[in-house]
């Protein structure tokens, strides 16, 4: 009998013991499984970094520092949308924005009004946008700037201009101008800008109706969305080692057999698995560059204004000394960390070359 309870009272001390290994095991693990999304992070983040630009891994997985914004009013553009925090970029893309606001408005052009660049510290976005993530991407309104200025309840609500019909996927012609047309081809006019993402149907238009020079139209590419702004790209920076190019464009114009595959059915089938999760809603730091983690957790400037751009002038955060943030270690030649496949919607695709936006139509 003695033997017997022994046996049991074994038996149950080697059960607890690894009962208890178990629940060791688990708690060694549950960091790992319950690490927060980049998005949180990133999106937390209300200032940028207080060093010199610096944009690292591509335009969807990556981040950036030294960011500055861009002044919510300017002579000739308004920022829409203040409350989302995303008008920061790279010094050249903020540089361009605002060139383009120049130029465009001695070609005709009322104004801009201004969409997404990025969050201060790039990296993925809570909603919306799949690049914009390293500040060399921009979003510009096809409605162009009122002549009387938005109040700051206005540049929230506010409703751009559908400028493509949605079941011809052609440009609406009561609404399209020459305008629009001298705004796109001066944009693509500047040696950063490497490419432009608009409507199918505005690629479409243009491919129809320009005369004379259309080399600049290699720049403007198809794409899901972009029926009410359009998407301004510039290339990797100098100063920025571990930024990741995206492939060329072709030397052509892009009017041929690619654009017609856009007006076939094949583009515009329903996602044939409208719930699967968004990469960025997987994302942790692990997947990004590992550069990021620093740029995450380094100092910023005293306030947003510190680190605004002024028509040139070096903001006050980008002139800061570099000893006050951590150093950024080299990129390693295999990258950051991928997702799987499987999930990763934002492959840059072989005709175009830049990572989706956003998923296709859902019904």
């Amino acid at each position: 009998m003695k033997t017997a309870t022994r046996r049991s009272l074994g038996r149950k001390s080697l059960l607890a013991t690894a009962l208890g290994l178990f629940a060791l095991a688990g708690l060694a693990a549950q960091p790992a499984a319950a690490e927060e999304r980049a998005k949180d992070l990133f999106g937390a983040k209300k200032l940028p970094v207080a060093t010199s630009p610096q944009s690292i891994g591509f335009y969807s997985k990556g981040c950036f520092a030294g960011g500055v914004a861009i002044p919510m009013d300017g002579p000739t553009w308004e920022v829409m949308r203040p409350s989302r925090n995303r008008r920061w970029g790279h010094p050249a893309m903020i540089a361009v924005i605002e060139k383009l606001s120049r130029d465009a408005a001695a070609d005709g052009w009322p104004g801009l009004l201004i969409g997404d660049i990025s969050q201060p510290r790039g990296g993925p976005m809570m909603t919306g946008h799949a690049s914009h993530q390293i500040g060399l991407d921009a979003d510009i309104w096809l409605t162009p700037m009122p002549s009387s200025p938005l109040s700051v309840a206005q540049r929230e609500t506010k409703s751009a201009t559908l400028m493509v019909d949605e079941k011809t996927h052609l440009v609406k012609d009561a609404l399209w101008t020459p305008a629009h047309a001298r705004l796109l081809k001066r944009a693509a006019s500047y040696p950063e800008v490497e490419r432009i993402l608009v409507n199918p149907g505005i690629k479409k238009k243009l491919c129809d109706t320009v005369k004379g020079d259309r080399d600049w139209l290699r720049k403007i590419r198809p794409f899901w969305g972009h029926d009410y702004h359009f998407h301004m790209r510039i290339g990797c920076q100098p100063g920025s080692p571990n930024c990741k190019a995206q492939e060329a464009t072709p030397p052509d114009d892009g009017c041929g057999k690619p654009l017609a595959w856009w007006f076939t059915e094949e583009p515009w089938r329903p996602n044939k698995n409208p719930d699967a999760p968004k990469a960025r809603d997987l994302m942790t730091m692990a997947n990004l560059p590992k550069e990021c983690r620093a740029v995450l957790d380094a100092p910023g400037p005293a306030s947003a204004e510190a680190a605004t751009y002024h028509g040139g002038s070096v903001p006050v955060a980008a002139a800061m000394p570099e000893p006050e943030v951590p150093s950024l270690p080299a990129t390693t030649a295999s990258g950051a960390a991928g997702l799987p496949s499987s999930v990763n919607a934002f492959t840059a695709t072989p005709e175009i070359g830049i990572p989706l936006p956003r998923p296709r139509p859902g019904n």
